[in-house]
């Protein structure tokens, strides 16, 4: 799946929480999935969260 994909199918499913359930529904579906998307991030490897605790890497 493309990022623009992607970012048109979370747009929808946010649009259609916030229709059906109002703005707070929707903004609160969004951080949980910003909040999944970090965690999935850390979890793979992509991110590296030791540049940002201030963690020194062994070479």
């Amino acid at each position: 799946m493309t990022a623009i994909r992607f970012g048109a199918l979370v747009g929808l499913v946010l649009g259609s929480i916030w229709v059906f359930a109002g703005f707070l529904s929707a903004l609160l579906v969004g951080v949980l999935a910003a909040a999944g998307a970090v965690i999935a991030a850390v979890t793979t490897g992509r991110v590296d969260l030791a540049e940002y605790l201030g963690h020194q890497h062994e070479t």
